[in-house]
């Protein structure tokens, strides 16, 4: 038994340009209503929302987060430590002359070059 050329084969994918009377699919509409064209802008305004948020999410995450641990770890760090080294050595230290305390900071800075 031989297939002619025009029978569909199981084996052979159908060509896209063939049309078939028998389809089940619905084509398309050849003309945009209006619901179509409001439902591509709320999409279009959709899909641009979630970029936004996909971009202030990265900010977040890659500037902003870190720059804030950064910034209070050190502030927890050194309050934990002045209160640990409080424990530890209970001494009191008093600076009576805040010109000179800076001065002398200074003085050890130039010094250490």
């Amino acid at each position: 038994m031989s297939m002619s050329a025009s029978t569909p084969s199981f084996i052979d994918e159908p060509s896209p340009y063939s049309s078939n009377e028998h389809d089940d699919v619905d084509s398309l509409p050849e003309s945009e209503t209006s619901s179509s064209l409001e439902s591509e802008e709320d999409s279009d305004a959709e899909r641009e929302w979630r970029e936004s948020l996909e971009q202030l999410e990265l900010l977040l995450t890659m500037v902003v987060v870190p720059y804030l641990g950064k910034y209070f770890g050190r502030k927890c760090a050194y309050w934990g430590w002045s209160k640990f080294m409080e424990w530890k050595y209970p001494v009191e230290v008093v600076v009576t002359s805040p010109a000179a305390f800076k001065g002398a900071g200074a003085v050890e800075a130039a010094a250490s070059l």
